[in-house]
């Protein structure tokens, strides 16, 4: 049973105080490539529950970025990162059918390097899967998680 504003294992609701906040939740994610592959998560709960995206989360009091992000790429998918350069910082808005903000993150996402473990799904995560680039369109990816792959290319590749 879960308490008033909680949220039950899998039901594919937001963790408490995500929907509708009063303010912007910072958010972090990650940029991973493994030869040549790009990791995905498919997401547990809303904001984006069942779809393919970069692995993160948010921030939590007393984090910095670096290791809020190092923190999410544990819990979600099980390996230890080195946080590299930022890629990409944006807003992401979710409105209701009256217009207003249900989820509003800002999101800085930065390429990641695996120190160690193995890619699992881990406590917000559905699946987890390297995937080649070229299979990006079968994955549903927004237009922006596209864009920050791309940006995250370049930058892995000195461009």
């Amino acid at each position: 049973m879960t308490a008033p504003g909680d949220v039950a294992k899998g039901s594919g609701a937001p963790p408490s105080g995500r929907e509708y906040p009063p303010r912007p939740i910072v958010g972090v994610g990650g940029v991973v490539f493994v030869g040549g592959r790009v990791l995905l998560i498919k997401r547990r709960f809303e904001p984006l529950a069942g779809r393919w995206s970069l692995p993160g989360g948010a921030l939590e009091l007393g984090e910095t970025l670096a290791e809020g992000l190092a923190r999410e790429m544990k819990e979600e998918t099980g390996l230890d990162v080195v946080v590299g350069p930022v890629v990409d910082v944006f807003d992401r808005i979710t409105r209701d059918d009256d217009g207003r903000a249900r989820f509003h993150y800002v999101l800085v996402d930065f390429l990641c390097s695996v120190r160690a473990g193995a890619a699992v799904a881990g406590s917000d995560v559905a699946e987890v899967a390297l995937v080649e680039i070229g299979d990006l369109a079968s994955y549903d990816l927004t237009p922006k998680t596209i864009e920050v792959i791309g940006r995250a290319r370049g930058l892995a590749s000195g461009a």
